[in-house]
């Protein structure tokens, strides 16, 4: 039965064209855009999981900026180190060389103290972003961090560090309690950044000096050892960090990312469905038409 109050044919091919045509444009969405979830609604649980990790990798990111920085300020102590070891042993090589008799220990004497006064410049001198890991006028027992991971758990969220808590043999100089200042306290009997010699000291003096430099080299020594384990520490978690960003925006890639030959490929068929639609739609509407000759 032809009717021409309803129209069964127009009425279904509209209904494909309208479902060709929500299929299209969420097709051209996935092209245009090369997600797949763009949004909560194309799939909650997706969207929700990739949310999250995108801001763990802007954390990562952050981290890395972090660990970059405590890079900076490690390898600036353990620069100050290496090149107060280098001052120590020439000071050193000096009062050896004052031990021999008939030399100018006046003349010695004034060398030493333009090496003192480079060791007290390298010390206040090894300061990045205001922080200063081996010249401190605070006390032993400061923690010496840097930021080195940010770790998500079912109970939260944290951010660990990595780094050491310093004592005496931490600092060149500290308070007089420092490697280079002891000044009659620890291990050390005269402060290596001010004690002088003259034609008045005896040879046991001078022995005693040697034995002090000594001591502040092991101790300077065990102190660059610890910087340096630190570095290596730091080198190896930004290359985990890095990898670990990478990593994370992989896993997001595969739950969200639009499969770029799988959705051309279903562009070309939609577009050919509209078509086909259009022309289905066009066909059953002129049907209505026909009655008309049954008429004439």
């Amino acid at each position: 039965m032809t009717s021409i109050n309803t129209n069964n044919s127009a009425m279904a091919a509209l209904q494909t064209l309208r479902s060709v045509n929500n299929n299209l444009s969420d097709t051209q969405a996935a092209v245009s855009s090369g997600l797949r979830v763009g949004k909560a609604a194309d799939n909650a649980a997706y969207w929700s999981i990739a949310t999250t990790m995108k801001s763990d990798n802007s954390a990562l990111s952050a981290v890395s900026d972090a660990l970059g920085m405590g890079a900076a300020k490690v390898d600036t102590a353990y620069t100050a180190v290496q090149s107060s070891i280098d001052v120590v042993s020439e000071i050193k090589a000096k009062l050896v060389a004052a031990t021999e008799d008939g030399v100018d220990k006046g003349k010695i004497n004034d060398e030493i103290k333009q090496l003192q006064q480079q060791l007290t410049s390298i010390a206040s001198s090894a300061s990045f972003n205001g922080e200063n890991w081996v010249s401190t006028t605070g006390a032993a027992g400061k923690t010496m961090s840097v930021v080195s991971s940010f770790i998500r758990t079912a109970g939260g969220v944290s951010v660990s560090t990595a780094g050491y808590t310093s004592t005496a043999d931490d600092y060149l100089f500290a308070n007089d309690t420092g490697i280079l200042d002891r000044d009659g306290t620890g291990n050390i009997t005269a402060s290596l950044s001010t004690f002088s010699i003259s034609s008045t000291n005896s040879k046991a003096d001078i022995d005693g000096l040697i034995s002090d430099a000594e001591t502040a080299l092991k101790s300077m020594t065990s102190l660059g050892s610890k910087l340096g384990s630190l570095q290596k520490g730091i080198d190896l978690q930004s290359d985990f960090v890095s990898k670990l960003s990478d990593s994370i925006n992989s896993g997001v890639g595969r739950l969200v990312d639009a499969n770029m030959e799988e959705e051309s490929s279903k562009l070309s068929a939609l577009q050919t469905q509209q078509q086909l639609a259009i022309q289905s739609l066009s066909i059953a509407n002129s049907s209505s038409q026909n009655i008309l000759s049954l008429f004439r």
